[in-house]
């Protein structure tokens, strides 16, 4: 899908049409440890026809036997082979680079200790001289004597990791602090900058791309820097479902690096087909809905969820043309009750 394209359409339901899939988790599947609507079935519905996905998240905090524990919890099966996290992307660049045993000071939890093990290194949580390089990753009992001793590492020379820069992650409650915002105080701290290796970060998507052995993979996340941007970067179709960070106002906004092929409600979706926009001068419409430059709504027949997933599409189009002007968003939106 170019830049400027609007959102592509499907005869078929994506789960056909695609031979992979590489799935976010937090925002998608789960929220924290709460199931999100309807991610099981779907999960479920897939593994029975043999189509799997990877799992992919920027949440480095658990091993992946404990993500594929805590999945199970919520009634979805993964086995640990699907599991990829940023943690273990982080820990083999850094295997990559340093002798074998290294000492690597692990900013983070037991996801991160255990994938800086796994690869041959030596993690440790105190700043001696003898630490090659520092790795942060997000987990809840990062405080401030880890990142103290941090950034007493970097300011002596170790390289940093970080394995991603989301400032949020989502939660039932809303958003909540990230790992991006656990960098900025080290990056606060010592006038340095981490180099970043989860989403949007291409070799991660290449990693998981190549795990699925599909020869067209589909991406599914929830947010647009990260998920959306990332895949597109790397080549890889995009469906944007609105469970977690990223909401049907910020779909309208997006920049075009961040734009999504498909757009749906949840993963869902990924069962159904996909009506294609249509722009005609100054309105848009999609399957029964359409969308004027005003922001007005009409459609034919009875407004439900899966019309206003429509109108969403319409919209989408009319914004990404130019049409639709910013400050209409938010009456569209309240007008297809999202």
């Amino acid at each position: 899908m170019s830049a400027a394209a609007p959102l592509a359409g499907s005869d078929q339901p994506l789960a056909r049409r695609y031979d992979g899939f590489v799935v976010d988790l937090d925002g998608v599947v789960q929220l924290d440890d709460q199931p999100v609507a309807h991610a099981a079935q779907v999960l479920a519905e897939l593994a029975a026809e043999g189509r799997s996905p990877i799992f992919l998240t920027n949440n480095a905090s658990r091993p992946p036997a404990e993500v594929a524990s805590r999945l199970a919890a919520i009634g979805v099966h993964a086995e640990e082979r699907q599991i990829l996290t940023s943690a273990m992307v982080a820990a083999r660049v850094l295997a990559d680079r340093l002798p074998a045993g290294a000492d690597v000071l692990v900013v983070g939890g037991a996801g991160l200790i255990d994938a800086v093990a796994a690869v041959g290194l030596h993690p440790v949580s105190s700043a001696t001289q003898s630490v090659m390089a520092v790795v942060q990753g997000w987990a809840p009992d990062v405080g401030w004597q880890l990142l103290a001793e941090g950034s007493v590492a970097l300011r002596a020379g170790a390289q940093w990791i970080a394995t991603n820069a989301d400032r949020t992650l989502p939660s039932p409650r809303g958003p909540l602090p990230g790992n991006g915002s656990l960098v900025a105080a080290l990056r606060t701290a010592t006038g340095l900058e981490p180099e970043v290796v989860g989403k949007p970060e291409q070799a991660v998507f290449d990693t998981a791309a190549a795990r699925t052995q599909g020869r067209a993979p589909l991406m599914v996340g929830d947010r647009m820097d990260t998920d959306i941007a990332g895949a597109r970067a790397a080549g890889l179709p995009t469906l944007l479902v609105l469970t977690g960070v990223a909401g049907p106002r910020d779909l309208l906004a997006a920049p075009p690096e961040q734009r999504p092929t498909y757009v749906g409600a949840d993963l869902r979706a990924l069962l159904q087909a996909h009506r294609t926009p249509d722009v005609a001068g100054r309105a848009a419409a999609c399957g029964e809905v359409a969308i004027d430059a005003d922001g007005n709504v009409t459609t034919h027949g009875e407004f439900d969820a899966e019309r206003a997933i429509d109108g969403l599409r319409a919209a989408a189009a009319l914004a990404w043309a130019g049409v639709l002007a910013e400050d209409r968003y938010d009456d569209v939106v309240h007008r297809l009750g999202l």
